[in-house]
């Protein structure tokens, strides 16, 4: 199914004052097409729905989740830069000062978020509108001022200063402060997504037309998540974790993994374009073939073999693909080897790569490469959309979740666990140990936006982690997929201080205009 909301609205900011654009009728085309004023507007339902719409306008912004978080995930010891790029191996490297392009726009477009929902929660309360429509355009006000939350909290927040909290209240100031720890920004997320939960409705309810706005259980889902996160400064967040996944599960909207005792496809098929909208699906990027996340592009072959414009970034390590465990199918469903069978736009290949540095490329995302390339995929190489969905959270997330907080509580998780490990065709562990929750994530969660690298920062983890080097396999003939191979060395050791590093620097012009400081350290 295609997401298309009717007449998109985008919201257009500039710093702290609005402007408005009228854009054509699909989601995720975002092509301004006029302008109208503040004066004009605020008047119907259909404004209303309209401002709700560019809420979502970073769905296709190539900075944000087409590649530019994940130079943040890139972090990581799953993967390494693709290709030669100084902005990118200081991200990776910590030596970042958050003037790179790959990452300087990010903080600002999540405060830009903000600002369209400060405005739709100043705007719409008067209008005389459908009670209906008015909930649920509030409703996706807060929850998308929540999410923008989180993300700057989980990048740039800490327990020595949060990041600025801007509400309708004084969305009109133009020097702010930061809080005095993150936690304050787990209070205000937490109102907003609480309000989310209680005027949005079940993505169930939702017609064809609407799949992909912000839902209930999606709110319940980043409730969850914010207390993840929260709860490296607090351990009794841990309670309102398990709350919170199961209000997902219980909703009635009948989240579950897809698992048809198929291990063998079943992984994989979550990630296919008929799947957008599964029984897993919580929360996703939407995208479409001429607009939305360019991320499947980002990761496929560079060059694209001459059939396609594949850009090359982010390549699979060695320790990720030692890291599964034998008989885990979620292993083939991630991550290309050397010969390996593939379907390549309709002709079943062995895969070979001359351009990746490790001899692996990711697979996750590469089921719309397998048709003819005008069935799927963005005509135009250059900027390489496909009609899948990139998930930000589904459903396997809301099990490890769970089963974390319950183990970090001293309790069983092992149903959840093994919900999870049943479907990748693994046997059920029990008494399963944190140890055993962390290897689930890496496998479940590898090349996602749920972020190793996040994950591994929370855990105290990241500093031995990064320690090791990175490598991978060098080929002795690139273009032949039974080439003999050595280990080598793809990424030397990096030094990663936990005092430091666990957050990123804001960009300075951001804390320039802002009045803020830096992030101490950066």
């Amino acid at each position: 199914m295609n997401l298309r909301f009717n007449k998109y609205m985008l919201l257009a900011l500039l710093g702290l004052n609005m402007g408005l654009q009228s854009c054509s009728k699909s989601f995720t085309d975002l092509t301004p097409q006029g302008s109208i004023t503040d004066v004009n507007y605020w008047k119907t339902e259909t404004d209303a729905v309209l401002a709700a719409n560019g809420l979502y306008e970073h769905f296709s912004d190539d900075h944000m989740f087409g590649r530019g978080l994940f130079f943040y995930l890139n972090a990581s010891d799953d993967m390494v830069t693709g290709r030669t790029d100084a902005g990118s191996a200081a991200v990776r490297n910590f030596t970042a000062t958050g003037q790179e392009g790959r990452v300087n726009s990010m903080y600002k477009k999540f405060y830009q978020i903000i600002q369209r929902a400060n405005t739709i929660l100043t705007k719409v309360p008067p209008m005389e509108i459908g009670e209906e429509t008015k909930q649920r355009v509030l409703g996706e006000a807060y929850y998308m001022r929540g999410y923008a939350y989180f993300y700057l909290a989980q990048y740039y927040g800490d327990q020595r200063a949060g990041v600025p909290i801007v509400t309708e209240e004084n969305m009109l100031e133009t020097r702010f402060s930061r809080p005095g720890h993150v936690n304050e920004n787990f209070v205000q997320m937490e109102k907003d997504l609480l309000k989310a939960a209680e005027l949005l409705p079940l993505l169930t309810t939702y017609g064809a037309d609407d799949l992909g706005r912000a839902n209930k259980d999606a709110a319940y889902a980043y409730l969850a998540k914010m207390n993840v996160q929260w709860a490296r400064y607090d351990a009794s967040k841990w309670i309102e974790v398990v709350k919170y996944c199961d209000m997902v599960t219980n909703s009635g909207s009948g989240r579950k993994l897809i698992d048809t005792d198929n291990p063998a496809t079943d992984f994989a098929s979550v990630f296919y374009v008929e799947n957008n909208y599964s029984s897993e699906y919580i929360f996703s990027v939407v995208s479409n073939r001429t607009r939305g996340s360019i991320l499947p592009g980002v990761l496929f072959e560079n060059t694209g073999y001459g059939l396609y414009n594949g850009w090359g970034y982010f390549h699979p390590t060695l320790e990720l693909y030692n890291s599964f465990e034998a008989g885990d199918h979620r292993k083939k469903a991630t991550i290309l080897e050397f010969n390996d069978p593939f379907t390549l736009f309709g002709e079943e290949r062995r895969y070979f790569s001359s351009n990746s540095q490790t001899g692996f490329q990711f697979n996750k995302y590469m089921q719309p490469f397998r048709a003819p390339k005008d069935q799927h995929l963005n005509p135009n190489g250059d900027y390489p959309t496909s009609d899948l969905n990139i998930p930000l959270v589904r459903y396997a997330d809301i099990l490890l979740m769970k089963a974390e907080a319950l183990i970090e509580q001293g309790q069983n998780g092992d149903a959840e666990i093994n919900q999870v490990r049943n479907r990748a065709g693994l046997p059920a562990v029990q008494g399963a140990t944190l140890a055993d929750l962390k290897r689930e994530r890496r496998s479940e969660f590898a090349a996602e936006y749920t972020d190793r690298h996040s994950d591994l920062v929370r855990w105290g983890d990241a500093k031995a982690a990064y320690a090791k080097a990175a490598t991978g396999r060098q080929y002795t003939v690139k273009n032949d997929p039974t080439s003999a191979f050595t280990i080598v060395e793809v990424w030397p050791a990096r030094s990663f201080d936990p005092s430091i590093h666990h957050v990123w620097p804001i960009p300075p012009q951001d804390l320039s205009n802002a009045g803020i400081a830096q992030n101490e350290g950066w």
